[in-house]
Protein backbone atom coordinates (compact mmCIF):
# COMPACT_ATOMS: atom_id res chain seq x y z
CA UNK A 1 0.00 0.00 0.00
CA UNK A 2 2.76 2.45 0.96
CA UNK A 3 4.66 1.58 -2.20
CA UNK A 4 1.60 2.40 -4.37
CA UNK A 5 1.13 5.69 -2.54
CA UNK A 6 4.78 6.67 -3.00
CA UNK A 7 4.67 5.64 -6.65
CA UNK A 8 1.59 7.80 -7.19
CA UNK A 9 3.19 10.71 -5.37
CA UNK A 10 6.32 10.32 -7.48
CA UNK A 11 4.27 10.37 -10.71
CA UNK A 12 2.40 13.48 -9.59
CA UNK A 13 5.71 15.19 -8.79
CA UNK A 14 7.07 14.24 -12.21
CA UNK A 15 3.97 15.71 -13.86
CA UNK A 16 4.32 18.95 -11.87
CA UNK A 17 8.02 19.20 -12.76
CA UNK A 18 7.15 18.65 -16.43
CA UNK A 19 4.56 21.43 -16.36
CA UNK A 20 6.93 23.83 -14.59
CA UNK A 21 9.76 23.07 -17.03
CA UNK A 22 7.52 23.54 -20.08
CA UNK A 23 6.37 26.89 -18.69
CA UNK A 24 9.95 28.06 -18.08
CA UNK A 25 10.77 31.37 -19.71
CA UNK A 26 12.47 31.30 -23.06
CA UNK A 27 16.05 32.40 -23.46
CA UNK A 28 16.45 36.11 -22.73
CA UNK A 29 18.12 38.02 -25.54
CA UNK A 30 20.04 41.14 -24.67
CA UNK A 31 18.65 44.05 -26.65
CA UNK A 32 21.35 46.59 -25.83
CA UNK A 33 25.05 46.45 -25.10
CA UNK A 34 24.59 49.20 -22.52
CA UNK A 35 25.71 48.15 -19.04
CA UNK A 36 27.86 45.30 -20.39
CA UNK A 37 31.64 45.18 -20.02
CA UNK A 38 33.45 42.38 -21.81
CA UNK A 39 36.96 40.99 -21.53
CA UNK A 40 38.99 40.20 -24.66
CA UNK A 41 42.42 38.57 -24.27
CA UNK A 42 44.46 38.06 -27.44
CA UNK A 43 47.46 35.71 -27.36
CA UNK A 44 50.81 36.64 -28.87
CA UNK A 45 50.60 33.65 -31.24
CA UNK A 46 48.93 30.28 -31.63
CA UNK A 47 51.85 28.37 -30.09
CA UNK A 48 50.90 26.16 -27.15
CA UNK A 49 53.06 28.30 -24.86
CA UNK A 50 51.40 31.57 -25.89
CA UNK A 51 47.91 30.10 -25.72
CA UNK A 52 48.60 28.80 -22.22
CA UNK A 53 49.98 32.23 -21.22
CA UNK A 54 46.77 33.85 -22.52
CA UNK A 55 44.67 31.68 -20.20
CA UNK A 56 46.93 32.36 -17.24
CA UNK A 57 46.72 36.10 -17.87
CA UNK A 58 42.94 35.76 -17.95
CA UNK A 59 43.04 33.86 -14.65
CA UNK A 60 45.16 36.62 -13.10
CA UNK A 61 42.79 39.38 -14.25
CA UNK A 62 39.34 37.93 -13.49
CA UNK A 63 39.62 37.91 -9.67
CA UNK A 64 40.48 41.62 -9.71
CA UNK A 65 36.91 42.39 -10.82
CA UNK A 66 35.19 40.19 -8.21
CA UNK A 67 33.96 43.14 -6.12
CA UNK A 68 32.23 44.96 -8.97
CA UNK A 69 28.52 45.15 -8.24
CA UNK A 70 27.57 47.17 -11.31
CA UNK A 71 28.81 48.10 -14.75
CA UNK A 72 29.88 51.44 -13.32
CA UNK A 73 31.89 49.69 -10.55
CA UNK A 74 33.66 47.45 -13.06
CA UNK A 75 34.46 50.34 -15.40
CA UNK A 76 35.61 52.59 -12.53
CA UNK A 77 37.85 49.81 -11.22
CA UNK A 78 39.35 49.36 -14.66
CA UNK A 79 40.02 53.07 -15.05
CA UNK A 80 41.50 53.54 -11.57
CA UNK A 81 43.41 50.23 -11.33
CA UNK A 82 44.72 49.82 -14.86
CA UNK A 83 48.30 49.62 -13.63
CA UNK A 84 47.35 46.82 -11.22
CA UNK A 85 45.72 44.88 -14.06
CA UNK A 86 48.76 45.50 -16.27
CA UNK A 87 51.13 44.39 -13.49
CA UNK A 88 49.15 41.16 -12.93
CA UNK A 89 49.31 40.31 -16.65
CA UNK A 90 53.01 41.17 -16.91
CA UNK A 91 53.81 39.06 -13.83
CA UNK A 92 52.33 36.01 -15.56
CA UNK A 93 54.48 36.58 -18.64
CA UNK A 94 57.60 37.19 -16.52
CA UNK A 95 57.02 33.99 -14.49
CA UNK A 96 56.79 32.04 -17.76
CA UNK A 97 59.98 33.61 -19.11
CA UNK A 98 58.17 35.40 -21.94
CA UNK A 99 59.76 38.66 -23.04
CA UNK A 100 56.89 40.37 -24.83
CA UNK A 101 54.70 43.03 -23.26
CA UNK A 102 51.05 43.59 -22.46
CA UNK A 103 48.87 46.34 -23.88
CA UNK A 104 45.56 47.20 -22.23
CA UNK A 105 42.84 49.25 -23.85
CA UNK A 106 39.27 50.14 -23.01
CA UNK A 107 37.11 50.69 -26.03
CA UNK A 108 34.49 49.21 -28.28
CA UNK A 109 35.12 45.70 -29.62
CA UNK A 110 33.02 43.60 -31.97
CA UNK A 111 31.98 40.21 -30.58
CA UNK A 112 30.12 37.24 -32.10
CA UNK A 113 26.91 35.73 -30.69
CA UNK A 114 27.38 34.10 -27.31
CA UNK A 115 24.97 32.31 -24.96
CA UNK A 116 25.53 32.07 -21.21
CA UNK A 117 22.85 29.86 -19.69
CA UNK A 118 19.51 31.58 -20.37
CA UNK A 119 21.06 34.86 -21.50
CA UNK A 120 21.98 35.46 -25.15
CA UNK A 121 24.38 38.20 -26.20
CA UNK A 122 23.87 38.97 -29.90
CA UNK A 123 26.82 39.78 -32.13
CA UNK A 124 27.70 43.43 -31.99
CA UNK A 125 29.83 46.14 -30.47
CA UNK A 126 30.41 46.13 -26.71
CA UNK A 127 32.56 48.07 -24.25
CA UNK A 128 35.55 45.85 -23.57
CA UNK A 129 38.84 45.61 -21.79
CA UNK A 130 41.16 44.34 -24.50
CA UNK A 131 44.39 42.70 -23.33
CA UNK A 132 46.89 42.27 -26.16
CA UNK A 133 49.85 40.03 -25.43
CA UNK A 134 52.94 40.78 -27.51
CA UNK A 135 52.05 41.18 -31.20
CA UNK A 136 48.53 39.82 -30.48
CA UNK A 137 48.50 37.52 -33.51
CA UNK A 138 47.03 34.43 -31.81
CA UNK A 139 43.57 33.16 -31.02
CA UNK A 140 41.61 35.13 -28.49
CA UNK A 141 39.43 34.45 -25.46
CA UNK A 142 36.47 36.55 -24.37
CA UNK A 143 33.74 36.65 -21.80
CA UNK A 144 31.49 39.11 -19.98
CA UNK A 145 33.15 40.89 -17.03
CA UNK A 146 29.92 42.62 -16.06
CA UNK A 147 27.42 41.26 -15.47
CA UNK A 148 29.91 38.67 -14.17
CA UNK A 149 29.58 35.75 -16.57
CA UNK A 150 33.25 34.75 -16.92
CA UNK A 151 32.70 31.29 -15.51
CA UNK A 152 35.45 28.85 -16.43
CA UNK A 153 36.21 25.22 -15.65
CA UNK A 154 39.41 23.82 -14.15
CA UNK A 155 40.77 23.52 -17.69
CA UNK A 156 40.04 27.20 -18.38
CA UNK A 157 37.21 26.61 -20.84
CA UNK A 158 33.96 28.56 -20.50
CA UNK A 159 31.27 26.52 -18.76
CA UNK A 160 28.03 26.03 -20.66
CA UNK A 161 25.48 26.55 -17.89
CA UNK A 162 23.01 24.32 -19.75
CA UNK A 163 25.31 21.33 -19.16
CA UNK A 164 25.80 21.87 -15.43
CA UNK A 165 24.36 18.95 -13.49
CA UNK A 166 22.97 19.24 -10.02
CA UNK A 167 22.11 16.58 -7.49
CA UNK A 168 18.94 16.56 -5.41
CA UNK A 169 18.72 14.82 -2.07
CA UNK A 170 14.96 14.50 -2.64
CA UNK A 171 15.35 12.69 -5.97
CA UNK A 172 18.04 10.47 -4.46
CA UNK A 173 15.72 9.67 -1.56
CA UNK A 174 12.89 8.75 -3.95
CA UNK A 175 15.25 6.53 -5.96
CA UNK A 176 16.30 4.74 -2.79
CA UNK A 177 12.68 3.74 -2.18
CA UNK A 178 12.45 1.77 -5.41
Amino acid sequence: MLKRFLTGLFLVLLAVIGVVKSAAPAQAVLTSSEGVLRLHVIAASDSDEDQSAKLQVRDAILPLFSRAESYEDARAFLLSHGSEIQTAAEAVLRERGLDYGVQLSLGTETFPDRVYGDLAFPAGDYDALCVRLGPAEGHNWWCVLFPPLCIVSDTGEPIDLDTVETESWFVNWLKSLF
